[in-house]
């Protein structure tokens, strides 16, 4: 499983807006790696801001 996947899983088991650092907290992964998966998946538009540094995954 990739770095982005196991961010967008964190992300769905919280079921709610997280942050990087709560994501990095559920994952267990390092924060450079969230940070990086963060970046890529918002230019995949995969992930979405509903509130101010907080994010969710994109409803497809």
């Amino acid at each position: 499983m990739s770095v982005k996947e196991q961010v967008l899983e964190a992300m769905k088991a919280a079921g709610k807006p997280v942050s990087a650092g709560e994501v990095e907290q559920l994952s267990g992964l390092d924060r450079k790696e969230v940070d990086k998966a963060f970046k890529e998946l918002k230019k995949e538009e995969a992930i979405t801001s509903p509130i101010r540094c907080k994010w969710e995954p994109s409803v497809k």
